[in-house]
């Protein structure tokens, strides 16, 4: 079986973000860059069905800049067997359906039976480019698992919803999407990180995937976020109770 694991270089969600007010895009420049945790998960998932199926291969796909070749290191560090980074400049600001149009390109050179991806991003937070990769596929998307079962011709798992946890299953080739409740990721011991130095990436630019180099939005406007100001706050006078009811009013809470 052939694996893929979409992975995402995000600035660290520890540390402060912030967006560049000359392009209105996430500062990829500012503070560390990492893999997003649920990517993280998303691997983990890949090599734990690879530890009870040595025969399947798991390959890390990462669409980014060129410094998200550390992205690429980790994934492969941590136990992916190969990597794909797709880059190129005309990706920069790349929105949801360039991004989508994109991996879908790389995944469908690569003749993956199941593409395992997280369900939402730290910095984007759309939650719609593994539908969206899915549809361009032409294959079955079983998104926001919290449990995933691989079975040599199928993959099903269970998701939560506000009617209860629903059991999906499909046939393979397939997509599925992750969230939080999926284990947490492995760490890299020396071994696997002096073996990633010998493991193949492949590099795709645009062009070798046949996709428009245009990206499909543009931010107009971006503002800083105004500082907090202090709250107002109620002494108890003896009239507390009715300076609450006229806040509230003046407020338009009630």
């Amino acid at each position: 079986m052939r694996i893929a694991v979409l992975i995402k270089q995000v600035p660290d969600t520890w540390g402060d973000r912030r967006l560049d007010p000359a392009t209105g895009r996430v500062d990829r420049t500012d503070g560390e860059q990492v893999i997003d945790e649920i990517d993280e998960r998303a691997l983990e998932v890949a090599l734990a069905h690879r530890d009870g199926d040595k025969a399947t291969e798991v390959v890390a796909v990462v669409m980014g800049p060129a410094q998200a070749a550390d992205a690429v290191k980790k994934a492969l560090s941590t136990g992916a067997d190969s990597a794909v980074h797709v880059v190129d400049d005309g990706l920069a600001g790349a929105d949801a359906g360039l991004t989508a149009a994109a991996l879908a390109g790389a995944l469908r050179a690569g003749s993956y039976d199941l593409v395992i991806a997280g369900n939402v991003s730290t910095d984007g937070r759309g939650g719609v480019v593994p539908a969206m990769i899915a549809e361009h596929l032409g294959i079955p998307a079983l998104s926001s698992l919290d449990t995933v079962e691989i079975g040599a011709d199928a993959v099903g798992g269970s998701r939560t919803t506000d009617a209860g946890q629903e059991t999906l299953r499909a046939p393979l080739p397939a997509l599925v999407s992750v969230t939080e409740r999926v284990p947490e990721a492995r760490f890299p011991n020396f071994k696997s990180i002096m073996a990633a130095r010998k493991k193949p990436v492949q590099r795709l630019a645009l062009a070798d995937l046949g996709v428009a180099s245009a990206a499909r939005s543009v931010v107009l406007e971006t503002r800083e976020r105004p500082a907090r100001e202090a709250g107002t706050i109620v002494v108890d006078d003896g009239t507390a109770a009715q300076q609450l009811v006229d806040y509230l009013v003046a407020e338009r809470l009630v």
